[in-house]
């Protein structure tokens, strides 16, 4: 699994996600609760980006219909999505963020 620096720890605000692109993957890093997500930022309702979305309770809700994704797992806990987005897995060394979206093998 190959691990990408993606921002500064530093400069992640809480409960505020940050759109990045990993190996040419949208994907949304958030900082909320203690902790550091990462999760697609498609949404897999509407082609939209999540980091235009609020956070809340560990979840992230899209902007234009007002489905919400646990970041832990990227299942939708209401319509109108009703499938997952991917989540990615993050490391923290220091001040930096990693994240990885390959699969392993």
């Amino acid at each position: 699994m190959a691990f990408v620096r993606v921002c500064a720890l530093s400069e992640l605000e809480a409960d505020t996600p940050k759109r990045v692109e990993v190996d040419g993957t949208p994907v949304s890093v958030v900082r909320t609760e203690g902790e550091v997500f990462a999760i697609n930022d498609i949404c897999s309702h509407a082609n939209v980006s999540l980091s235009e979305g609020e956070v809340e309770d560990c979840a992230i809700e899209c902007w234009l219909h007002g489905s919400s994704f646990d970041l832990r797992t990227g299942k939708p806990s209401g319509l109108p999505a009703t499938r997952p987005v991917p989540v990615y897995p993050v490391k923290i060394e220091g001040d930096d963020v990693l994240v990885s979206v390959t699969q392993e093998s």
